[in-house]
């Protein structure tokens, strides 16, 4: 479980995570974000005389009809669009096995998407929740913004420690009435919240970002252990039989494969990060797999 980073080392983390964030979205992710993520349509800009291999649609007829000679229109796509950071804080969300806990995991990727939008001029807002709507930072650009934004996923301490995934895209809905990317970025450890996602899915470009950490899938070869339930405060003693470790081997893949399943079903992304290992694989084979889907 974290504790609250004290004020020195909060910026120290503040500004480490900037300079990682800034360097992948301008070195090993530039272009990627921006080939990923459609603008909002296509504007016109200006029109140009023909050239052999031209999209025969796109001639302006207007014009060369009066300069009797063939011209294209050109288009530019419109690129504003606005990026919301849905991002559980529940106390589940707090839980590191690893030198990695998946709050520190959350911030860095969260920067990364944060850094990217803004490079490409696109606002960015952040949503963080547990069985609340704890708090809501309204899109916006620049950089104190997204450093901003990256304080708050670091030290935010939260009321609450359940997990609501319902009642956080709900409130969603509310607040983003354009199309927006929307990334949400958790666990999944809680009830079924697969119609408000649909909901979702159908007005935005949803991504979820699932955060994983090894103890959720493997549980450790011990004897009797007593486990505390991070959100419910709830103590149980557990003998950790090979059975008992199989079943819970189990049900932790199943649950992976149900929250994989809703996503496609209802035509959203998903990404499974494990504390464990390096993030950027993952998202580099999201951006490619984005890029190849818009070809």
């Amino acid at each position: 479980m974290m504790t609250a980073p004290t004020i020195p080392d909060l910026f120290k983390t503040i500004r480490r995570i900037q300079i990682s964030s800034v360097q992948l979205a301008n070195d090993a992710l530039a272009g990627a974000y921006r080939s990923a993520f459609r603008g909002k349509g296509m504007e016109f800009e200006d029109v140009r005389e023909y050239q052999p291999g031209d999209e025969i649609r796109s001639i302006d007829w207007n014009v060369t009809a009066r300069m009797n000679h063939p011209y294209i229109k050109n288009f530019r796509e419109e690129r504003e669009l606005t990026v919301l950071l849905v991002v559980d804080v529940s106390a589940s969300s707090r839980f590191g096995s690893r030198d990695h806990a998946k709050a520190t995991l959350i911030a860095e990727i969260g920067a990364i998407f944060a850094f990217s939008a803004i490079k490409n001029n696109d606002k960015v807002g952040l949503i963080l929740f547990s069985d609340i709507v704890e708090k809501y930072v309204p899109p916006g650009k620049g950089v104190q913004h997204v450093l901003r934004i990256i304080r708050e996923l670091l030290a935010f301490q939260p009321k609450s420690k359940g997990t609501d995934l319902k009642g956080a895209l709900s409130f969603l809905g509310k607040v983003q009435n354009r199309k927006g990317v929307c990334f949400l970025i958790s666990d999944f450890l809680c009830p079924d919240f697969s119609h408000e996602a649909a909901l979702i899915a159908q007005r935005h470009d949803l991504v979820a970002i699932c955060l994983t950490d090894p103890y959720e899938s493997k549980f450790p070869a011990v004897n009797l252990v007593a486990l505390t339930d991070l959100e419910t405060g709830k103590t149980a003693l557990i003998d950790a039989s090979i059975a008992v470790q199989e079943t819970f081997s189990q049900t932790a893949k199943q649950r992976m494969q149900q929250n994989r399943h809703l996503f496609k079903k209802i035509g959203a992304d998903f990404i499974n990060i494990r504390t464990d290992q390096p993030y950027l694989v993952e998202l580099h084979k999201f951006f490619k797999i984005r890029e190849k889907r818009r070809i």
